[in-house]
């Protein structure tokens, strides 16, 4: 394994230990919002799968991996944004019923 590799690696597995660490702190009230900014942030994984397949420099394995960048980071952002939509709609009021006619010879 190269040192490169191994950098890229240590890296990784760093970030992933504290991203868990700094999202399981996060307070439900402010889950919402988080969850749009990944979600933008989360494009720039659109952006990097579609210059990777773009650029064709990895051969077909650049072209997949891209891909399949492309695909994933666009099933998250989707997914993203419904949650986040539906969470939203929890903290609306409820609306009360449309007002029923007082005159009885109107039917419906």
């Amino acid at each position: 394994m190269s040192a490169q590799l191994l950098t890229n690696v240590t890296i990784l597995v760093l970030a992933g230990f504290v991203g868990f660490e700094v999202i399981s702190k996060v307070p439900t009230t402010l889950h919402t919002p988080l969850m749009s900014g990944t979600n933008a942030i989360h494009g720039i994984v659109i952006v990097g799968g579609l210059l990777t397949v773009g650029a064709l420099a990895g051969g077909w394995v650049g072209v997949v991996l891209g891909t399949v960048a492309v695909i994933f980071g666009t099933i998250n952002v989707v997914g993203g944004f419904l949650v986040t939509d539906r969470m939203l709609e929890m903290f609306k009021g409820r609306r009360p019923p449309p007002a029923q006619s007082a005159d009885p010879s109107k039917k419906a």
